[in-house]
């Protein structure tokens, strides 16, 4: 068998197209996770901490030209190096939203998985040979 037959058939087996589903879904999913917390957690839990803005806070390593102003953007065009652990400090509280709701979302879908009814016992099957002596041993009694 070719190469590129085997690729197209493990290509199409439905694990991999249902991998790619789930990659493209987890991206867009990511990407509205990334919004809940920049656009609506960050803002809140800075306003709690005395307005401050966790995408400002870093640490300069470098020494920045006369007239740079003290914000991220600023420090970052002049070419000075920052350590931007206030990027970090989103991105770690983003890890840990999504992975809440994906925790959620796993304990929903097994949850749903345990309701379904059982399957009805199979009857015994009996193989034909015992059946065959069943049949002898009653024509015999009779």
């Amino acid at each position: 068998m070719g190469m590129m037959q085997e690729f197209k058939e493990f290509a199409v087996k439905g694990n991999v197209i249902d991998l790619a589903v789930g990659v493209i879904i987890g991206g867009a999913f990511g990407k509205i996770v990334g919004s809940l917390v920049d656009d609506v957690i960050m803002p809140v839990v800075g306003s709690v901490f005395g307005k401050l803005d966790f995408s400002n806070l870093f640490i300069t390593l470098g020494t920045a030209p006369e007239g740079t102003a003290r914000t991220l953007a600023a420090m970052k065009e002049a070419g000075v190096p920052v350590l931007a652990y206030g990027n970090f400090i989103s991105v770690g509280i983003n890890f840990l939203i999504l992975a809440f709701v994906i925790f959620l979302m796993v304990k929903q879908i097994n949850r749903l998985k345990r309701q379904e009814p059982a399957a009805p016992p199979a009857p015994p099957t009996t193989p034909e040979d015992v059946l065959l002596l069943r049949e002898i041993r009653d024509s015999l009694r009779k």
